[in-house]
């Protein structure tokens, strides 16, 4: 088994009611899968795929509020931060009552890397060309 599936098994077993987190993780895995592949002893010795995939805090909270009504209504809030090696942490809080843990997680590890990877010149990223006025 190659070391891209069995991280992304890892992060399944470790996360399993997070659907969307392994789907977000599933992706990126596979987009990197060929540059892995060409050093993966090196990659599996530092970790690399580990780090990525796994956060660096999950911070969970609660917002309670009171409505028009004056009913106190509770909501769940998630911030999730994979990594800060690079620079500050993408990302914000979300509260809206249809988030769960797994959506939130599984919109950071894409960007996150493309980010990464893009200040690393791993990848081509597109710049926009400036304009000039005659």
């Amino acid at each position: 088994m190659s070391y891209v599936d069995e991280v992304y098994e890892r992060v399944v077993a470790q996360n399993p009611a997070q659907p969307e987190f392994h789907q977000a993780v599933k992706e990126v895995l596979e987009s990197l899968r060929v540059v892995i592949e060409e050093n993966e002893e090196e990659y599996r010795k530092e970790a690399l795929l580990e780090r990525l995939t796994t956060p660096e805090r999950q911070i969970l909270f609660r917002v309670p509020w009171v409505d028009d009504k004056g009913q106190v209504q509770v909501n769940n809030g998630f911030r999730v931060q994979f990594n800060s090696a690079i620079g500050p942490y993408k990302g914000g809080l979300r509260f809206h009552p249809s988030v769960t843990l797994g959506t939130r997680s599984s919109r950071i590890p894409l960007p996150a890397s493309r980010s990464a990877a893009a200040k690393a010149d791993l990848i081509s990223t597109p710049r926009a060309s400036p304009t000039r006025k005659s």
